[in-house]
């Protein structure tokens, strides 16, 4: 019976440490956010344009050994 009293008290320490932890977050402002996105969404567009460029090479290669 002294099983649950052991895990209770495992459970309330991390929701304590956890609290804790989340007062040490720096958490970024507004405008932060907005300019880490676009360089997100940026990123990944370019990305997305490379693999397609490339793909379309590699498509036209094969395409002209294969016949």
């Amino acid at each position: 019976m002294s099983e649950p009293k052991v895990k209770d008290k495992k459970n309330r320490k991390f929701i304590r440490n956890v609290r804790a932890e989340m007062r040490k977050v720096v958490w970024p402002s507004k405008k932060e956010l907005i300019s880490y996105t676009s360089v997100v969404i940026a990123m990944s567009f370019a990305t997305a344009i490379l693999i397609y460029i490339l793909d379309l090479i590699i498509h036209g290669v094969l395409r002209f050994i294969i016949g």
